[in-house]
């Protein structure tokens, strides 16, 4: 029933550049938790180290009691990921492109196909089912992104963006998609729509240049005040950076 993850003190540094410093925060089992902040707030900085793609400067990330210091490879299998940009195969057809990503997370026989026939029907890929993924649109191509990080039900989901560059519809679905994810799955969620993590998220912390600022919960985000008031803030800042 999902899996529970505990940042410690985790710092990242480029050279003399601080991404994050210092964060610290648990998100329980089948938790939808959101990651909000302006560009450069450490977000993807903190997915990517999850993820163990980076490993942190200091301090450590656990997912259920894990250390994705001294177990990457062994969290990486308890985990999808779901990037802003698709990385897909354009030239593959969607059912051989989820065929190949099951066998490459060591799923065969009877459970891949029953794999690649829940993740076509969860997502809503029947329509597209056959054809190439170099001629879907990216409201499709994210569905396929998402049906491939959950061929073998990891106990976390891990989701970057979702929903950059779809149209308010597109936007709608793949938020109602993720929300379904939610108990079964913990759902860590990046994104730097306030109104986004407002709907799908449990809880949401707010980053402002790789510091936490604030942990608020969905009623409090739906009720504005301080975390709206400080999310306008540090956005307008960076937008009035020359």
């Amino acid at each position: 029933m999902g899996a529970k993850i505990e940042a410690k003190e985790v710092t990242k540094r480029f050279g003399n550049h601080v991404a994050l410093s210092n964060l610290s925060l648990e998100i329980g089992e089948g938790e939808i938790f959101g990651i909000i902040g302006p560009n450069g707030a450490g977000k993807t900085t903190f997915l990517r180290i999850l993820t163990g793609y980076w490993l942190p400067s200091s301090g450590d990330v656990c997912v259920d009691g894990l250390s994705v210091v001294k177990n990457r490879f062994t969290v990486q299998k308890r985990l999808g990921y779901v990037c802003e940009q698709p990385k897909l195969y354009t030239d593959h057809g969607v059912r051989t492109f989820l065929r190949m990503m099951g066998e490459l997370r060591g799923l065969k026989g009877v459970a891949l196909d029953e794999a690649i026939e829940q993740a076509i029907e969860r997502f809503g890929l029947e329509e597209v089912q056959r054809r190439r993924i170099g001629v879907l649109s990216k409201g499709f191509r994210q569905r396929v992104s998402l049906a491939q990080a959950l061929l073998h039900d990891p106990p976390l989901i891990v989701i970057d963006e979702p929903t950059v560059g779809l149209d308010p519809r597109q936007q709608i679905e793949l938020r109602r998609m993720i929300q379904a994810l939610g108990g079964r799955h913990t759902v860590l969620l990046s994104t730097h729509h306030l109104r986004e993590a407002e709907v799908c998220c449990d809880r949401v912390a707010l980053l402002d240049r790789g510091r936490l600022v604030q942990i608020a919960t969905a009623e409090e985000v739906e009720m504005g005040g301080t975390l709206e008031t400080l999310f306008l803030e540090l956005t307008e800042r960076e937008e009035e950076k020359p």
